[in-house]
């Protein structure tokens, strides 16, 4: 039986705009942001450290029971989501 011919298939070459560099239009992140950023992210680490170490001496804080939960990690996710804007 004779042999079939074998197909060169071409090279793969990417498309040159594809390559073309994006300018990045904002520059940096003011100092603000990131004070706040990092604010954001404390603050929720405090108040679950907080909860867990004295929420039996404030009041407030004890009556809020698993919504603490919710503030704290509330609170480091906010800071987290700002870090996406961070640059």
């Amino acid at each position: 039986m004779p042999k079939s011919k074998v197909r060169k298939k071409a090279d793969y070459t990417p498309s040159p705009a594809s390559r073309t560099p994006v300018k990045v239009k904002a520059g940096p992140s003011p100092a603000w942001y990131v004070a706040i950023m990092l604010g954001f992210m404390l603050a929720g680490l405090v108040w679950l450290l907080v909860y867990y170490l004295a929420a039996e001496q404030i009041g407030w804080m004890n009556d809020l029971n698993a919504w603490n939960f919710l503030i704290g990690f509330g609170l480091m996710v906010i800071g987290l989501i700002m870090t996406m804007r961070w640059r």
